[in-house]
């Protein structure tokens, strides 16, 4: 029973402690004289330059801006642009076959044969062999077969160039002799 009472004096004064003054207002106190006393320094935004737009001055010569130039400008592009899409067009239209899967510098041609009179290449690609004729599609810018010889094929290509016109240019695939 003794130890109960003695349990009982300790938890009493534990709780009577804990319902004391704490140093809580001290802090509050505090942290309003800080506030009051703490002035927040900004620095003010400088004032913006004054734009002055300048006239364009150039005697004799035409204003970059003028609508006639901007027009002629347009249609010129506009007549580009309609000749390069009957240039793509047919191209996008047909079924794509397997080997404009791989660019034309990852192929080798490795032989060539006459198969019921026509030409006929043997292209390498991806350890596979593949009969290539004339009017075939070969790598990844629509490179239409035109020749085939002994010793190389003559492609049509359709490419973008720098501008981002779309424009035809010739492409050859060399024999490889030797080549495993």
């Amino acid at each position: 029973m003794r130890a109960y009472v003695g349990m009982l004096l300790v938890c009493s004064s534990v709780i009577l402690v804990g319902c004391g003054p704490s140093g809580e207002d001290e802090l509050r106190v505090w942290m309003a004289e800080q506030r009051a006393n703490t002035k927040p320094s900004v620095q003010p935004l400088t004032e913006p330059k004054k734009f002055i737009p300048e006239p364009y001055a150039q005697d004799g010569a035409i204003e970059p801006f003028n609508q006639v130039k901007l027009t002629q400008a347009l249609k010129r592009d506009s007549n580009q642009v309609a000749s390069n899409a009957a240039l793509i067009a047919p191209e996008m239209a047909r079924r794509k076959e397997p080997l404009e899967a791989f660019p034309l510098d990852s192929m080798a041609m490795v032989g060539s044969l006459n198969k019921s009179g026509a030409p006929t290449a043997l292209i390498k690609v991806d350890n596979l062999i593949y009969q290539v004729k004339v009017g075939n599609y070969l790598g990844q810018n629509y490179g239409k077969v035109v020749r085939i010889t002994e010793s190389s094929i003559q492609l049509r290509e359709i490419a973008q160039d720098a501008t981002g016109d779309w424009i035809e240019r010739l492409a050859s695939l060399d024999l490889q002799e030797g080549k495993k």
